[in-house]
């Protein structure tokens, strides 16, 4: 298949790692389908891409809202064409002790990070059969391993790297690969709003947090998108069901 004829969807890509992403595709050569919770959020990634030469689309759509996601993947279709590449990104954290955490706490993230990511790859999978061809790549995080107040948001990561291990196996058979990358500290919003949370400004709060990575820095959106760029590759056909750390330390 052409590269030009690929066309990849990046959930949660109006800014951070999933801005990163998508222009990190659109220079690789594909399509970009830039997918937020608003069309307008989408605009600035779609904008930078575009001025770069590259193919991008703005949708917006609450990816674990199955309605929606349906309504998506039709503009998506009548828009710019058949999906084959979809990266999971969309997420966000909402960080308490256990014991003061409630039920909606809980099931707002797990169903962004693991309802979104179903219903993402279950739209998209027909287009994918049908080509024989795909790649499904899901964010994740190093604190799939655990972290204190995180307890929702790890469980929901963990859970991502089981989705995507069970997807390895049923789908290869189709010429579709699944695999994980798992971001460590990467400087985004979300990252600002840790800082916040522990009374710290971000620049002492990184110069804390870059004491415990072996490489001495914090990691950057590109980072990511090199991980996610390489696992979309026809190179990378031989490598499915992995998880990949890109935390600049090991990780076990």
């Amino acid at each position: 298949m052409n590269l030009t004829k690929k066309i990849a969807i990046v959930t949660g890509a109006a800014q951070g790692i999933g801005a990163g992403i998508a222009k990190r595709l659109a220079n690789d050569g594909f399509a970009v389908v830039v997918l937020d919770m608003t069309e307008e959020a989408c605009f600035n990634t779609v904008d930078s891409i575009i001025k770069n030469g590259g193919h991008a689309i703005s949708i917006g759509a609450n990816v674990a809202d199955e309605n929606e996601i349906k309504s998506a993947m039709e503009q998506i279709i009548s828009k710019i064409g058949e999906p084959n590449i979809l990266v999971n990104n969309a997420g966000f954290a909402r960080d308490v002790n256990i014991d003061l955490m409630d039920t909606k706490d809980w099931d707002d993230v797990i169903n962004v990070h693991l309802r979104g990511s179903f219903l993402m790859v279950k739209e998209s999978l027909p287009y994918m059969k049908k080509t024989g061809w795909g790649r499904i790549i899901n964010i994740s995080s190093i604190s799939a391993t655990g972290h204190s107040e995180r307890a929702n948001y790890c469980a929901a990561k963990a859970g991502m790297h089981g989705f995507i291990k069970s997807l390895a196996v049923e789908l290869g058979p189709f010429g579709i690969t699944a695999n994980v990358v798992a971001p460590g500290l990467i400087v985004t919003a979300m990252t600002e709003a840790t800082a916040k949370r522990n009374r710290l400004t971000l620049e002492n709060h990184l110069e804390q947090a870059v004491k415990n990575i072996p490489v001495n820095r914090t990691g950057t959106p590109a980072d990511i998108a090199h991980a996610v760029s390489f696992f979309v590759s026809e190179e990378a056909s031989f490598v499915t069901g992995q998880v990949l750390y890109v935390a600049g330390m090991p990780v076990n």
